[in-house]
């Protein structure tokens, strides 16, 4: 009796994108994979609108289905079925997404089970042997562990990262699940004409600034730390710094433009593109950094992904987990302190914000030099 074969690659396989930015980087290396492994297959993203532009010319996909903000489940799957798809793979764990691949009358459809919508499903695939939970910590959790003896933390392997998570799913459809670097594409002509809008002048060392978090405020280091940092830098390197942000960083981007002229009086201002850039001016712009100094968000996994080193405080938040790259790569810097509550994974701190308070300048201005040297000599 033989094996039964595996079934046929799909002439046309919709992958329901995830909806945040950071996480969609994070995808790059399954999607990459699928390509690998299906060069025949035409693949359609769905994705949100507001990162869909992301995925413009990249290789692992032949179309993007961007989705308004406010489109009704119907409306999602009545043009996913226009689409005459064989195959959906779902890769966000929510009902909505594996409803909209039924609604489209997709005949496989591939995701995680989960008790709420398996039955939306073909194939519910068991959780990942390894998968580690991201647990928000309690109140009460946090102050017991304020409380005890201090103890070392064991990290997390490297198989834990959210990348394995979407390399497990397309194994599913033929796909290797072993890892490649997150990659996105941006064009020289992006970079020459974003550089040629915003001023940044190519012959210039230019240090990324990104002190926002979307996430909350648990996520970001303080701005006078940035301010601190990127003074030494300056003095030290002759570099020029840009600071990067979206419409609710405006107001930061402001402060830390102002203190960064009073603490480096001999130098060119900041270029502040904060709430100025679309998604593709902000991909070739992060392009023209040496480094980027950056908390935990979507713009930090996308310059890693665009091949720009990351100085990355880490507070409420796991590298092992969800940082950018490769788990275990060494061309980043991931820097933390000994917070017995971190990672709490919450949005405000409920105490005394100790993760990224005690993660001083003193620490992270000789990591941001390092990689400023490495790429010099390189």
């Amino acid at each position: 009796m033989t094996a039964a074969s595996p079934p046929a690659a799909p002439r046309r396989l919709l992958v329901r994108g995830v909806n945040w930015l950071g996480d969609a980087v994070m995808t790059t290396p399954a999607l990459l994979r699928l390509r690998e492994a299906m060069p025949a297959t035409h693949i359609a993203l769905l994705s949100p609108a507001k990162i869909a532009e992301l995925w413009r010319g990249h290789l692992a996909v032949d179309e993007v289905l961007a989705v308004p903000p406010g489109t009704g489940l119907w409306s999602v799957g009545a043009h996913l079925r226009a689409g005459r798809f064989d195959a959906a793979l779902v890769l966000p764990n929510s009902q909505r997404s594996a409803l909209e691949t039924w609604l489209a009358r997709i005949p496989r459809r591939i995701g995680y089970a989960r008790p709420w919508r398996n039955w939306l499903l073909t194939d519910a695939v068991p959780e990942r042997p390894g998968r580690v939970k991201m647990h928000k910590r309690s109140n009460a959790e946090i102050r017991q562990l304020l409380a005890a003896p201090p103890v070392a933390a064991q990290p997390p392997p490297s198989s834990a990262h959210q990348i394995y998570e979407y390399l497990h799913l397309v194994e599913l459809l033929g796909a290797r699940p072993d890892p490649l670097l997150p990659r996105l594409e941006v064009s020289a002509a992006e970079v020459t004409r974003t550089a040629a809008k915003f001023g940044l002048t190519p012959d210039a060392v230019w240090l990324g600034l990104n002190p926002g978090a979307e996430y909350g405020p648990a996520k970001r280091w303080p701005q006078e730390f940035f301010i601190e940092t990127a003074a030494a830098v300056q003095a030290r390197t002759g570099c020029r710094c840009v600071i990067f942000g979206g419409q609710g960083d405006t107001e930061l981007a402001a402060v830390i433009t102002r203190g960064l002229c009073a603490a480096a009086p001999g130098h060119p201002p900041p270029v502040n593109l904060a709430g100025q850039t679309t998604l593709r001016e902000l991909s070739a712009a992060l392009r023209t950094c040496r480094v980027l100094l950056t908390n935990d968000t979507g713009p930090m996994h996308m310059a890693a992904a665009l091949g720009v080193p990351v100085v990355v405080p880490f507070g409420s938040t796991s590298s092992e987990l969800t940082g950018p790259g490769l788990p275990g790569g060494r061309e980043h810097r991931f820097l933390r302190v000994n917070a017995p509550c971190s990672p709490c994974f919450r949005r405000e701190c409920p105490v005394d914000f100790r993760c990224l308070k005690g993660l001083s300048p003193e620490r992270v201005i000789p990591a941001v030099l390092e990689i400023m040297a490495a790429r010099n000599a390189g």
